[in-house]
């Protein structure tokens, strides 16, 4: 890992777009249209956008890590956190000001304390309907950066074989649905509030959403520690594409059918996450037309993604009302076309006046995740 500039790949890109579009169109449906139907089935199943953001995260977070082991610099945990935190807290630190300061942008709702959303453990036990609760999943994701390069230095501090990597995943997986398969046993299968339970202890968990993240941490893996497996596999990219698309097709039914059931909860979050590693397998391999596709403006939404992430349900709450009075309603091509447009217009934004001049910082700064600089190659 000797670049220190991250190259990007178009076909993440691609599916790093579609991640946050489908969040987007989803919490359309959800606070501002209140209705399912506004974008058909894709409204309703686009709170997957979030779980495809978990694999990808699992992916080019543990390649990082696992990438500056092999390296004879090795991984510095400072200098990780510190890429991480410039990377993620400034701009998470002004949306929260904004929500603390603004009460409409959070749509008149609770907000938890304060101390919840700067330690990130906002999603444990979350009521639903809290302001700004769609920053659970960014509690997550931080969790999830603290603690894999520990856990990897402590294997290699320790010398524990590969297999050690390979059976964490299994373990967390096969944990996450035992867990699953238990709390809703107890608090959703014919509870009168089983919805409101099912988010508070299962949807917004980090015991039970880490599917996604370590099936992207199992390709990293495979990347750099089984090299032989990983060129069969990137071999056969429109083969891994279509058996992503079917996968993952499969699992949306599985949800649209039955939400908050028994299957779908305990065996749609891993069918999920192998759907999703099979796409970004795919948009990795050789070979492959999701590879190098480029779609007209993927790139900058993707780029934006994380900034669009967290403005836009705050800036629909404020948009729509206004809308309202002027007589477009959140069902009217008017209303749809400015709240979105606003929604992106927001993030860039953030993107521009905050995460910019931080990421500038970093690499400045933080130019790379090694612990030490690397030898200069014999000429």
């Amino acid at each position: 890992m000797n670049d220190t500039r991250s190259v990007r790949l178009h076909g993440l890109d691609t599916l790093r777009a579609l991640a946050v579009t489908l969040v987007v169109l989803h919490h359309y449906t959800l606070f501002v249209s209140n209705d399912d139907d506004t974008f058909g089935w894709v409204g309703r199943i686009g709170w997957a956008g979030v779980d495809l953001f978990f694999a990808l995260s699992g992916y080019l977070i543990g390649n990082q890590i696992f990438a500056a082991l092999k390296t004879d610099a090795g991984l510095s945990l400072k200098a990780f956190y510190a890429r991480r935190l410039l990377r993620t807290l400034p701009n998470y630190f002004v949306v929260l000001a904004i929500y603390f300061m603004w009460p409409a942008w959070g749509e008149n709702a609770a907000l938890a304390p304060a101390w919840r959303y700067l330690s990130f453990t906002q999603n444990l036990g979350l009521a639903p309907g809290t302001a700004f609760s769609h920053s659970w999943s960014l509690a997550i994701e931080e969790q999830f950066y603290l603690l894999l390069p520990a856990l990897a230095l402590i294997g290699l501090a320790l010398r524990l074989r590969i297999g050690a990597g390979w059976l964490f995943v299994g373990c967390v997986i096969a944990a996450g649905m035992l867990v699953r398969a238990r709390l809703w046993s107890g608090h959703v299968d014919a509870h009168p509030y089983g919805t409101y339970f099912y988010y508070k202890l299962i949807y917004y968990s980090s015991f039970c959403r880490l599917d996604e993240l370590v099936a992207g941490v199992a390709l990293a893996l495979m990347k750099n520690h089984h090299p032989d497996a990983w060129a069969r596999v990137t071999g056969h990219g429109n083969r891994t594409l279509a058996a992503g698309l079917m996968m993952t097709g499969l699992t949306f039914w599985l949800f649209l059918d039955d939400r908050y059931g028994f299957a779908a909860t305990v065996f749609g979050f891993p069918l999920l996450a192998i759907g999703f590693g099979l796409l970004i397998l795919a948009a990795l391999s050789q070979r492959c037309w999701l590879r190098d596709l480029r779609i007209p403006g993927a790139g900058r939404l993707a780029v934006w993604s994380y900034a669009i992430y967290l403005m836009h349900r705050g800036a629909s709450a404020v948009a729509i009302g206004p809308l309202q009075k002027l007589g477009y309603g959140p069902q009217t091509g008017v209303a749809m076309a400015l709240v979105l447009g606003l929604s992106v217009l927001s993030g860039w934004l953030l993107y521009r006046l905050v995460e910019t001049p931080f990421m500038a910082l970093r690499e400045r700064y933080v130019p790379s995740n090694l612990a030490r600089a690397t030898s200069p190659a014999p000429r």
